[in-house]
């Protein structure tokens, strides 16, 4: 018995990274894996179904079952068609992952509008576009009074979470898709499907230039950067037993994982009455006396 037995999972960006080894593990666990990937570059450009039909090659030759589907889903038409062809193929849908994305990286006052508009369309705009045919399918499902369970596990990042020099465009993105979750996980409950997200750190090509000689594979040992490691939290998460876990922003790194705790005040000044510019200057000591004097870095928790 696998932990996904039965299940039907869409994986966007599953031919190389991350979403490779998500895809991998969901078929060893025995769900029907759609793997999306366009096979672009790293930042967008071209494409190639060959990483896609090798992971569906590499999970049916292990005894699975998965297919290729290569529609663009950051537009509203290419989204529409991947949720229609798993439902069409396999007769339902259970699990999202939504994993695809591009990095362009650059200093804002360097950036170019396609760069900002592309990055926003790929992973934000891709992340709503597949959540929201999935969610339009499980909703239609629940009115008609069949019991209904569905999940959805977004991809975000700590860029997204604690912002990073250079990335602008991706830590908007990024940080678009945390609060995107929490909406989804409130508005569909009721319909019995989950939404929480992970801000992964793993060695992949989109981190090879960021983490360099430091994301190295160990010659021996446990190997924290191991995209793997990832793809277990996420079968966590799509799994039935987690019905209970619901808005959550999971920290990975390795074997540690970090719930993330949603903005809250660290200092505050109260009174009856409004405060004037001035006074609020000779009162800022106390209103950030609970947050560091520094812009905060890029976190490595």
């Amino acid at each position: 018995m696998g932990l996904l037995d039965g299940k039907v999972a869409i994986i966007p960006g599953a031919g190389r990274g991350i979403g490779r080894e998500e895809a991998l593990l969901f078929g060893s666990e025995g769900a029907s894996v759609v793997v999306n990937d366009i096979g672009g570059s790293v930042s967008g450009e071209g494409g190639d179904r060959t990483p896609a039909q090798e992971v569906v090659d590499a999970i049916t030759s292990a005894g699975g079952t998965g297919m290729v589907n290569s529609d663009d889903i950051s537009s509203w038409s290419g989204a529409k068609s991947l949720i229609n062809q798993a439902v069409d193929t396999y007769g339902s849908l259970d699990i999202l992952v939504n994993n695809a994305g591009i990095l362009r990286d650059k200093m804002s006052f360097n950036m170019d509008e396609s760069d900002w508009d592309d990055v926003l369309r790929v992973h934000l705009k891709g992340h709503f576009t597949c959540s929201h045919f999935a969610a339009v399918y499980w909703r239609n499902k629940s009115k008609t009074g069949e019991p209904t369970s569905g999940r959805i596990v977004n991809t975000s990042s700590e860029a997204g979470l604690f912002g990073n020099a250079g990335q602008a465009n991706y830590a908007a993105a990024k940080g678009g898709i945390a609060s995107l979750t929490i909406v989804l996980a409130r508005e569909l409950q009721r319909y019995g499907v989950t939404a929480n997200a992970i801000a992964p750190r793993a060695r992949t090509r989109m981190t090879e230039d960021l983490f360099g000689a430091m994301a190295a594979k160990p010659a021996e040992g446990f190997d924290v950067w191991d995209p793997k490691n990832i793809a277990n939290v996420v079968a966590f998460l799509a799994a039935p037993a987690s019905a209970d876990v619901n808005g959550q922003i999971l920290v990975v790194f390795g074997g540690s994982i970090y719930a993330m705790s949603a903005f809250k005040a660290a200092g505050q000044v109260t009174r009856d009455a409004a405060w004037s510019p001035e006074e609020l200057i000779a009162a800022k000591g106390e209103l950030f006396k609970g947050i560091g004097s520094d812009v905060p870095a890029f976190s490595f928790i």
